[in-house]
């Protein structure tokens, strides 16, 4: 299926650590069309831990490292913005 080609498009990736990998996965951060981290507002709430302030909220708004060739697919993106809480 169409899943199924893309899971080795290069432009199909991103390059992330065990812990964004999986909130990639689950929605609790995104990437926008322009490259940017967006966090999910379910980990924004008073009186978050230290480690959520540092492993996710400081990235916020900022633009992720793009790789020289294979940026990732602006069509994917829009796709996993989707699910996004």
């Amino acid at each position: 299926g169409k899943n199924e080609k893309n899971r080795l498009n290069p432009m199909n990736g991103l390059l992330l650590n065990a812990l964004h990998d999986k909130a990639f996965e689950t929605g609790l951060i995104t990437i926008t069309e322009d490259y940017t981290i967006k966090i999910s507002s379910l980990l924004k709430k008073k009186n978050i831990p230290e480690s959520i302030q540092q492993n996710f909220i400081n990235f916020e708004g900022r633009q992720i490292s793009l790789p020289d060739k294979f940026l990732p697919a602006k069509e994917f993106l829009k796709i996993h913005n989707e699910r996004f809480k």
